[in-house]
């Protein structure tokens, strides 16, 4: 589903730039921004998570009939929203918006109660439950907006109220649990010494204080704006120090990895892009309103959700669904084995393609936005549906060998 998304709003914007350019609210564009949220952000989050909970939060999370209750409702829902914003049809916002985060908070009360038995640190569980009370609290507002497009009863301006809504969904939700899943999976990935100590409560503390008074500061145009965007900041740079820590503290790489990892290089580019967006948004909070305010946001948003959020999320799917095979397939050796190491599983020619592609595609498409160049906005579109085709064909190629025993006589490194 999250594949799916994110190719749909690619080839769409690619399609009909013009349908994607101009000021970001209009019914396309929000259209499109909810593939990318709810579609490739929200759903690989929730995909990864039956993942990390066994493999990197060392929880027994067996995948029962509320999961799959909790998938249908999140697929109805985004269909439904995606569509009545295609069809400029706000009648059927309110329920579509409350089907999928329906789906969402059933997912979470499956994780949450789980996570009382991992040995992970507490500060990186308590990211992770932060993150289900915050989006919980973002679908509570998705379908009061989506009330509010028929009978408009919100105070305040229509742009705070999204704003506010939009920050509490990408910051409390996406960014706090990738920020807590990023403690254990980092590690995995680069691969270092995983970080602890108290020092790790310090992220979640200025992440969720900030997100919260951004939140309300946003509501009601208050000057402590600035306040909470500097505590937002500063979680990320506690989270960002740490990652400089695990940096300096590695471990030898897997023989099968070889140089330069790509799975790195994408991690690279979202960390370069989250530096720009937290630069940018800084600006936003501290200045006022000018004719280069809208362009400005553009670029935000898109290093935020694209460069950041969702390349983070390519970085650490390119080391689970691998590790997902392995486990699968020497499980179905009856635990004899051989089987292919998880590092040698994909076609590296076209992972570098997908990393050279990303790279390219998002400060393109930042700039296209920004500036309303069609050609430019088709252009980074293109390149970067062509990373998800590349990459998602990739993926499924690697997802097959967990149903299969290898003959390969390599092993995990």
């Amino acid at each position: 589903m999250a594949h799916a998304a994110l190719l749909l709003a690619f080839a769409v914007a690619a399609r009909d730039p013009r349908g994607a350019a101009g000021f970001f609210y209009h019914p396309r564009m929000l259209g499109l921004v909810h593939l990318v949220t709810l579609g490739w952000i929200t759903g690989s989050i929730l995909g990864a998570l039956y993942l990390v909970g066994p493999i990197a939060m060392r929880v027994n999370f067996p995948a029962r009939w509320p999961d799959y209750v909790a998938f249908a409702l999140l697929l109805i829902g985004i269909v439904g929203i995606v569509a009545h914003f295609w069809i400029e049809e706000y009648a059927g916002m309110a329920w579509s918006a409350g089907t999928a985060g329906t789906g969402i908070v059933l997912a979470g009360a499956r994780v949450v109660p789980s996570l009382r038995g991992s040995p992970a640190h507490p500060a990186v569980r308590a990211h992770i439950v932060l993150a289900f009370a915050n989006i919980a609290g973002a679908a509570v507002m998705g379908v009061l907006l989506g009330i509010e497009k028929v009978h408009h009863f919100l105070p305040g301006y229509v742009l705070d109220n999204v704003y506010a809504h939009a920050h509490l969904a990408a910051i409390g939700w996406a960014t706090m649990m990738v920020v807590g899943v990023g403690y254990r999976l980092l590690p995995m990935v680069l691969p270092s010494q995983p970080p602890e100590g108290r020092r790790l409560w310090t992220s979640a503390a200025l992440l969720e204080a900030g997100i919260v008074g951004l939140f309300i500061s946003l509501l009601l145009r208050a000057v402590t704006i600035p306040i909470f965007a500097f505590a937002v900041v500063g979680g990320l740079l506690a989270f960002v120090t740490e990652v400089g820590w695990m940096l300096a503290h590695p471990r030898p790489r897997p023989p099968a990895i070889r140089m330069p990892d790509p799975a790195v290089l994408h991690g690279a580019a979202a960390f370069l892009s989250l530096g720009a967006a937290c630069g940018l948004g800084l600006w936003l909070a501290t200045t006022r309103v000018s004719a280069a305010t809208p362009g400005i946001a553009i670029v935000y948003g898109v290093l935020g959700l694209l460069g950041f959020l969702a390349q983070l999320i390519v970085a650490m799917k390119t080391r689970l669904l691998p590790l997902f095979a392995w486990y699968w397939a020497f499980a179905n050796t009856n635990y004899k084995g051989p089987v292919e190491s998880p590092h040698a599983m994909a076609w590296r020619p076209a992972r570098y393609a997908v990393v050279a592609l990303w790279w390219i595609g998002v400060p393109l498409l930042a700039w296209g936005l920004a500036s309303t160049a069609i050609g430019l906005i088709r252009a980074s579109a293109l390149a970067l549906l062509a990373a998800t085709v590349v990459d998602t064909i990739q993926s499924g190629a690697i997802v097959r060998r967990a149903y299969r025993g290898s003959r390969s006589e390599t092993r995990m490194a």
